[in-house]
């Protein structure tokens, strides 16, 4: 039988848009000659629906809509997902539809509950081994832990999270035996090195479940902050027989294989594992993704950025960069400017001479003046970017150069202009308030944060008035210790390197200065992370104002992804390093906590960012913690 699976590109109840990509995976699918399709979980709404899923108008919507689908099934098998409510709950299901019928709904037995995953707030987990029925318009259907047969082929569910339980209690166990193939339709997020995991579990279930496993996943940025890699896998006794290319820019990925299920095949001995995954080129495949889907379904015209020549601006810089060459890579030119809604006829010069895209090039608009022809890359880079670096008397020539040739070297649009002159009259206004003169040396931070702070009604309106999404710079170390100005350097509309520490991104940046081509980081990766606040004299840094980074992040981890207490961070530090000065790390643990505790209200207030690496500090994703709290002063006392 020809198996497939389809990734398909959903956005949140948007019914159009979702049964056109469902209807574009089923005639692939048919052109293949495929007999069974499997399509992602809850694709007929989207996954990120969050509390609609409580109301009853959307699972009875998503009802009425699998009705449109009936018709597309002749032929073949197709499994779609969507919610069905029942007496006040909601269950997760996959439909299974052939030749317009629908022979019933299989329902999710587990629900994912932890990191990113709330799902037991909006579903109810169905009891192994029971059925029911769900009815519409006089028809009725079986609904539950139900097996289907197509052409002599058995076939069982696992939805997602059904997967990732132990082989004692997942429904493969009860399945084994019983059925010659395992479906399992998956929205399962995005995280540096999690496709390694996924792969194990999927050709281990299928060894030792004596079964083949067909896998589909969702892709791309479905809802905002998660994304989704769209991975397709069908393995067989513990042998890899398909596996597509993730994070795909199409809307839909539809991949089959052939599986002779009369012949007999031994169990894999081992599993083959997969390369060593490449953590910087994931981050920057899902990064630029990302970027692209939240651009189109916010339907916005492209993205603007206080470019200060600092890691964090530059990186979501080349973010978009790469956005556009691995989009253009992917998609083609035409079908790149169609797909962003970013552009109208004619906006962009047509590509011309030979070769591929990077060879090719546009005429430069201010070619009268510079003769300086751009590729087609820094041309669409130039229409979807625009930066500016907003200066201080505390601002250095270094960050300045970084800032103007790595936007130069993109061919994104640059502006520079100062900020001086609306520092001054806020503080002059403050001083002529209080009757005294501002400091140094008795109102550090509030000088500091003016300067942040003003810097965001000008590039703010810039967005406004270009109609673009403001980006903010922030990363997951600043986060964590409230290291950044709210409604200054945190204020924009998306912040895309939130989720990713600050380690990483210097390492990134190095990294896609000689993997990707950007010499115009070279600035950049030669400078000291600074937040250029203070006078220039005062030679500040990010490290000199809390603590290393390495070190900041692995506190970081120790506390909130391992879940220790400070007594136990600082032991684990310890142990780890011997010959560390004991004092000086009971100093940083102290730094840590109390300045994680007092700033829990900015993270709070961060602007939606993406789920990137294997946690984050983002409460409305990961993270949960009270704004008002005792700041481990108790715990930390007893250090």
């Amino acid at each position: 039988m020809r198996i497939a699976g389809a990734a398909l590109n959903q956005i949140p109840f948007d019914w159009q848009h979702n049964l056109r990509t469902i209807r574009e995976a089923i005639e692939q699918a048919r052109a293949a000659g495929v007999e069974l399709l499997c399509l992602p979980e809850l694709c007929l709404t989207g996954y990120g629906c969050e509390d609609l899923f409580l109301s009853d108008w959307l699972p009875e919507a998503a009802l009425a809509h699998l009705q449109q689908i009936r018709p597309w099934t002749q032929g073949m098998v197709v499994c779609v997902g969507l919610p069905i409510r029942l007496q006040g709950r909601t269950y997760n299901t996959a439909a299974v539809l052939r030749d317009g019928d629908i022979l019933g709904f299989a329902a999710k037995q587990f629900l994912a509950n932890d990191g990113v995953h709330y799902e037991p707030r909006w579903f109810t987990s169905w009891r192994a081994g029971e059925t029911g029925s769900v009815a519409w318009e006089g028809e009725q259907w079986p609904l539950g832990d139900l097996v289907f047969e197509h052409k002599g082929v058995r076939f069982g569910f696992e939805i997602c999270e059904d997967a990732w339980r132990p082989d004692t209690e997942r429904p493969a166990c009860r399945l084994m035996g019983r059925v010659d193939l395992i479906v399992n339709p998956s929205a399962s997020h995005f995280a540096m090195s999690k496709t390694d995991v996924r792969y194990n579990l999927v050709l281990n279930a299928s060894r030792n479940f004596n079964c083949t496993y067909l896998y589909a996943n969702l892709l791309g940025n479905e809802a905002g902050r998660m994304i989704y890699d769209g991975e397709i896998l069908v393995a067989r006794h513990g042998h890899l027989l398909l596996r597509n290319q993730l994070l795909s820019f199409k809307e839909v990925d539809m991949e089959s294989v052939d599986v002779d299920f009369s012949a007999e095949l031994a169990p894999a001995e081992t599993i083959t594992p997969l390369p060593v995954p490449d953590e910087y080129r994931e981050l920057n495949q899902a990064l630029s993704l990302a970027l692209f889907d939240y651009l189109r379904k916010a339907r916005s015209k492209g993205f603007v950025l206080s470019l200060s020549g600092g890691a964090d601006s530059c990186m979501c810089a080349v973010g978009v960069a790469e956005m556009v060459r691995l989009g253009v890579e992917e998609l083609g030119v035409e079908e790149f400017k169609r797909r962003s809604g970013c552009f109208t006829t004619g906006e962009v010069v047509e590509q011309t001479g030979a070769g591929g895209p990077a060879a090719q090039v546009v005429e430069n608009p201010e070619s009268a003046k510079n003769q300086v022809p751009k590729t087609i890359y820094q041309e669409l880079t130039g229409h979807l970017l625009t930066c500016a670096y907003q200066g201080t008397v505390n601002s250095s020539d270094d960050t300045y150069n970084s800032a103007k040739d790595l936007a130069d070297s993109l061919g994104a649009v640059f502006f520079n202009w100062g900020i001086d002159e609306e520092v001054s009259g806020y503080v002059g206004k403050i001083e002529h308030a209080l009757g005294r003169p501002l400091t140094w040396q008795t109102d550090d931070l509030a000088l500091q944060n003016i300067q942040a702070r003003v810097r965001a009604p000008g590039i703010w309106m810039l967005a406004n008035v270009l109609n673009c999404l403001l980006m903010t710079t922030s990363n997951r170390s600043e986060a964590s210790v409230g290291y950044c100005t709210m409604d200054g350097d945190t204020a924009g509309s998306i912040s895309p390197i939130a989720g990713v520490d600050k380690d990483f991104v210097k390492k990134w940046l190095r990294w896609a200065e000689t993997e990707l081509g950007y010499p115009g980081l070279r600035h950049v990766n030669a400078l000291q992370p600074t937040a250029e606040l203070r006078p220039l004299a005062d030679k500040q840094t990010d490290e000199r104002d809390l603590m290393p980074y390495v070190l900041l992040n692995r506190i970081e981890r120790l506390a909130f992804y391992n879940r220790l207490s400070p007594a136990q961070v600082l032991a684990t530090l310890v142990q780890e390093d011997p010959q560390a000065d004991r004092e000086q790390l009971k100093t940083y643990v102290t730094r840590f906590y109390t300045l994680w505790s007092r700033n829990q209200w900015k993270r709070e207030r961060y602007a939606p960012a993406f789920h990137l690496d294997d946690y984050n500090v983002d409460p409305r994703s990961w993270l949960r913690f009270p704004i008002l709290s005792g700041g481990f002063g108790e715990e930390l006392r007893a250090l």
